[in-house]
């Protein structure tokens, strides 16, 4: 296919994406109508669905196609979205193109870039060597734990394996191009309880007051200095995100207390050092700690994989790229664990937000990043 025809159909193929309803656990048409994009093109997909409530089912597709011998390039990403809410201009579900911008959700969070992927593979040559993936999640914007991780286990038990792995999170900020992902910090949250004695508050030898005790962990906690940063990561951050006492009565000592806490770290600490480190804090003041880590830090060296992408950026758009580990988590925080790994898609305005919307030739410019990214990967 020429790139002036696959230009044409990926604002046909994001409309088809975008016109499914996908909130976040995605199944059914969306996925459906992904495979039917890709079937044609010689994928071979595999369509699952794993998990119980409440954190699933979750349904998941897993597509390759292997010409000869050569690399293995895998493109993630995720077909669910966040909930429209209420006050969009037009349908978030019935795509409209308005000017120049296709509105809908999702339409850089990211089916956007699913849709300049599929048109992406549709004009790479025929002979083309080697293995390319997709490994296309319905639970990213979720608890995220029957989704990519599920994924990865699929792929182990069929034997896929990708040398390099581009996802295609909307990191782009200004303009397309602009700023690549080559690494996340990890995010740990961590719920402090105190355990008191409730009492009357005229009669303080009575009781147990622990309100003092939370207090003066969470002000040792928030005097704390994790790190400075490293040459790619900021310094890592200690956030308290929630206090609770549940006290309506003022005349009454409460029995317990609690708080919460968020810590988003770079790859000098792991999680489980930092809710050690918590808990120590805590036991000083006969606390304890509940922890969930959502993420480790992971970190793509630039090397070949961002060098490809950014030089590929640079000859569709002139633009020289920002190397970044800023933001929140994403599910490559899994995939590095198979491969070097990148991030690489449309611009973030408007994602999460009402009317979400991409800019038509950015769409098309993705495109081409996009298939000179695998061409030139796989050749």
């Amino acid at each position: 296919m020429t790139m002036t025809r696959a230009n044409d159909d990926v604002v046909a193929l994001a409309q088809r994406l975008l016109a499914c309803p996908s909130v976040t656990p995605a199944t059914g048409a969306v996925f459906a109508a992904l495979e039917h994009m890709l079937v044609p093109l010689g994928f071979t997909v595999d369509r699952f669905v794993v998990g119980e409530a409440p954190d699933g089912p979750v349904e998941n597709l897993l597509a390759w196609r292997t010409t000869g011998a050569g690399p293995h390039f895998a493109f993630a990403g995720h077909l669910d979205v966040v909930p429209p809410g209420p006050g969009w201009t037009s349908d978030p579900f019935a795509p409209e193109i308005r000017g120049d911008l296709l509105y809908g959700r999702g339409a850089v969070d990211m089916k956007g870039s699913i849709a300049a992927f599929v048109a992406a593979l549709d004009a790479l040559p025929d002979d083309l060597p080697g293995t390319i993936s997709l490994i296309i999640t319905g639970d990213e914007e979720g608890p995220a734990v029957y989704g990519t991780l599920a994924l990865m286990e699929r792929m182990a038990a069929r034997e896929l394996r990708p040398d390099l792995c581009v996802v295609g999170e909307p990191t782009s900020s200004a303009r397309l191009g602009d700023v690549v992902k080559i690494g996340r910090r990890g995010s740990v949250n961590m719920w402090i309880s105190v355990a008191g004695t409730q009492g009357h508050v005229a009669y303080p030898h009575l009781a147990d007051n622990p309100v003092p005790r939370l207090v003066r962990i969470l002000a040792a906690i928030d005097a704390l200095v994790l790190d400075e940063g490293t040459d790619w990561f900021q310094p890592s951050n200690i956030e308290i995100t929630d206090m609770e006492v549940g006290n309506p009565t003022t005349n009454v000592i409460p029995g317990g207390a609690s708080a919460r806490i968020s810590i988003r770290f770079n790859d000098q600490h792991s999680g489980a050092s930092l809710v050690e480190r918590i808990s120590a804090i805590a036991a000083t003041e006969g606390g304890t700690v509940m922890a969930k880590i959502s993420g480790e830090p992971f970190l793509t060296a630039p090397g070949t994989l961002s060098s490809l992408v950014s030089d590929a950026i640079r000859q569709v758009t002139g633009l020289d790229t920002e190397l970044s580990t800023t933001g929140g988590t994403s599910d490559a925080r899994f995939l590095s664990r198979l491969c070097p790994v990148v991030e690489f898609g449309l611009n973030n305005a408007t994602m999460h937000k009402l009317d979400e919307a991409v800019a038509v030739q950015d769409l098309r410019d993705l495109v081409e990043i996009y298939r000179l990214v695998v061409e030139r990967a796989l050749g």
